[in-house]
């Protein structure tokens, strides 16, 4: 609490008077000691939060299945390059490469002509099997804009594969340049 002092004058003169000096004092052991109250209420209230960490779902093992076996005729073979390149080609006829980009009359209209293909084949345009080969040159943009174009065009079956560059990637049988 504060508490005022007076100080009084001894000598005092008759007739003059003299103005009493006052001295304060603020004692502070209040205010510190409902700072700490404070203190421990907002830690003994506030709850600690624990590190969480993110959850994986992983499958259960199931027995394997051997590979769904697919006819060649069935499958286009999309190669990812640099510069926003694809190689194409259907089946196994890695030599019979075709060279187009990404735009709309692009790998759009080879994977419709390769679903009508199909559907005049086997009588199911949804039989119809893409494999994605991305090489170390392409960007992941590429891959992006290569799954956009198998859901516009309504492909069921794709795989994401290896590719093996210096086999698959003969520049010089490219029969369309791109």
């Amino acid at each position: 609490m504060a508490e005022i002092q007076t100080v009084t004058a001894g000598n005092q003169k008759a007739g003059v008077r003299r103005a009493k000096r006052l001295s304060t004092r603020v004692d502070l052991t209040l205010m510190v000691d409902l700072g700490f109250l404070l203190i421990t209420f907002f830690v003994f209230t506030t709850s600690i939060s624990k590190p969480q960490g993110l959850n994986i779902i992983i499958p259960a093992e199931e027995k394997k299945e051997p590979p769904t076996v697919t006819a060649e005729s069935k499958t286009l073979n999309l190669l990812l390059a640099a510069d926003n390149k694809i190689h194409y080609w259907v089946g196994n006829e890695v030599g019979n490469q075709i060279c187009t980009n990404f735009s709309p009359d692009g790998i759009r209209s080879v994977i419709r002509m390769m679903q009508k293909k199909v559907q005049k084949q086997f009588g199911n345009k949804d039989e119809t099997v893409i494999l994605i080969r991305p090489t170390n040159d392409a960007s992941y943009q590429n891959l992006v804009d290569i799954i956009d174009e198998i859901a516009i065009t309504g492909i069921k079956k794709y795989a994401l594969m290896d590719a093996a560059e210096k086999q698959l990637l003969q520049v010089s049988n490219v029969k369309k340049p791109c």
